[in-house]
């Protein structure tokens, strides 16, 4: 069986927006599951409208939604409603990121979608959870940051809380339910059960923090913004060159002894007051001010070079532009063109594992390109949405276990 076969004849009902519950999805659809979109008429997911645009198309919404199918029935009608319910009748795997309580209000809920398929795997895709205290937060990647206590700890030590570029709340929220599905459709082959599963963006934002949320429960402690450097080791942050910023990365001992000797400080390697990783965090700011005046002689290449020899950890600070055009970059193969498409330019991001044998890239769907395939499948025409939404016939496919 090849790698993007894994899920094959797992079909997914995408009913979530934004990033995480539709990076969840993505991951199965690279395996191989049918993943069908349903998205609301006129605009679909939210994500479809956010810059900057490659030919047009939202390249949030392209890099999340690449290997699906897209339907797009109005929820708030009752025979989108009965569309659906009929998908999930026909599906194995439920993803949703409605806020506490809109799906129910929909008839869209886990008990309506667990009545048309008992065996469902059901995946609420969550904010602040499901609980008196969370339901009504509205929730988005940096409002997590914050309340987390990631901000607080980013940026540098004169400035402000700072938000982390990516969105790693909501693309580690996306891996973690993926697993959980994972997880899940193994156990269905032992139980006629539903399962109901939650991926809550807080949860993923305190387990990031994790080492620091361990160090805070024995200490009553947490680091304060260091900028680049590391709250456990140093000298660990970047420094200066005459001509472009460097990261040094020391975390042993003997990592310390090579750099100093590197650059020439050996009176440093030996001074008692910098000999233990405890001593050098102790005076990390006097310790940072001595190896930048060196540091700070010659240019990054020099630098780079004399450190690599001396086995040092450390590495130029790349903008994006060119950590793409580095040749390892290229090297790795992640990135490559989709198959198939209206934009024919158009470069997709494998998932980080097993590129070899991965899905073909198909790119994101339009949206409603896939509307009447998908309803076909399982008996319903277009025509049946501006009627009662009742089918004449049932699918025949059967769940996969």
């Amino acid at each position: 069986m090849q790698f993007h076969e894994t899920y094959a004849g797992v079909r997914v009902l995408d009913l979530s927006e934004n990033i995480a519950g539709p990076l969840a999805c993505l991951v199965l659809a690279d395996l191989g599951a049918d993943v069908v979109k349903i998205e609301r008429p006129p605009h679909g997911d939210a994500t479809r409208s956010l810059p900057p645009y490659w030919n047009g198309e939202a390249t949030v919404f392209q890099t999340v939604n690449r290997n699906k199918r897209s339907a797009a029935l109005d929820l708030k009608s009752p025979a989108g409603r009965e569309a659906v319910l009929r998908l999930a009748a026909d599906a194995d795997v439920v993803v949703e990121s409605f806020r506490p309580g809109v799906a129910d209000r929909l008839g869209l809920g886990y008990d309506d979608l667990v009545r048309a398929s008992p065996r469902l795997v059901h995946v609420s895709v969550n904010a602040f959870g499901t609980g008196p205290l969370g339901h009504d937060r509205p929730g988005y990647d940096a409002l997590i940051q914050a309340f987390t206590g990631i901000m607080e700890m980013t940026g540098e030590a004169d400035g402000g809380p700072v938000r982390a570029a990516p969105s790693v709340i909501d693309v580690s929220t996306g891996l973690w339910v993926a697993l959980a599905i994972q997880a899940a459709l193994v156990r269905r082959a032992a139980t006629d059960e539903p399962q109901r599963l939650e991926g809550s963006l807080v949860d993923t934002g305190l387990f990031l923090m994790g080492h620091q949320v361990m160090g805070y429960l024995a200490t009553g402690t947490f680091p304060p913004r260091l900028g680049s450097a590391a709250p456990s080791a140093a000298p660990y942050q970047v420094f200066s060159t005459t001509d472009r910023p460097i990261m040094i990365a020391t975390s042993t001992d003997r990592m310390f002894v090579a750099l100093c000797r590197a650059l020439g400080l050996d009176d440093l390697a030996t001074d008692p007051d910098f000999s233990t990783m405890d001593r050098r965090l102790a005076r990390r700011f006097e310790l940072a001010e001595r190896l930048q005046v060196v540091l700070a002689t010659r240019g990054s290449a020099d630098w780079l070079e004399a450190l690599a020899a001396a086995g040092v950890p450390a590495g130029p600070v790349h903008d994006l532009g060119e950590a793409l055009a580095h040749p390892l970059t290229a090297e790795r193969g992640l990135i490559a063109p989709v198959d198939g498409g209206s934009t024919p330019d158009l470069l997709q991001i494998h998932l980080p594992m097993d590129r070899e044998r991965s899905a073909p890239r198909r790119p994101a769907p339009r949206l409603g390109e896939h509307t009447a395939e998908v309803l076909g499948e399982v008996g319903l025409r277009l025509d049946d949405l501006t009627g009662s939404g009742e089918a004449t016939t049932t699918s025949t496919r059967g769940n996969p276990t």
